[in-house]
């Protein structure tokens, strides 16, 4: 069993900073592409980040240049700097991960989500 716990949400001013951190945990053998989602009132979840197990990274157009999206492969965490941060960006932030365990299973993992508020 695998589980992924995010952490460092909370309430910000519009133009201020956050940094949410995603660790997984449990019989994990190697963890592949690690995304960050978010889902805000009345709209569909959107991917805002991907890092990729060698490093690459991609980016939604709206958060480009403003977010960065880094992993931790000792630490088997992931994280997600938000800077310049705007009030549209107040969501529940998701962190999915593609995780082989040691049981040779290949599959996607989500954590349970935290909380970004961005006031105006």
């Amino acid at each position: 069993q695998v589980q992924l716990v995010e952490s460092g949400g909370g309430l910000a001013q519009a133009g201020g900073s956050l940094r949410l951190s995603c660790a997984a945990s449990g019989s994990i053998f190697s963890i592949n592409t690690t995304r960050w989602y978010r889902q805000a009132p009345g709209k569909e979840r959107e991917r805002v980040a991907t890092v990729t197990s060698g490093g690459s990274t991609n980016y939604a157009e709206s958060v480009k240049g403003r977010f960065t999206i880094s992993r931790d492969n000792a630490k088997n965490t992931a994280y997600l700097q938000m800077n310049s941060l705007k009030p549209e960006g107040t969501a529940v932030y998701y962190c999915n991960a593609l995780v082989t365990t040691d049981a040779t299973i290949t599959r996607t993992y989500w954590g349970q989500g935290t909380q970004v508020t961005v006031s105006s």
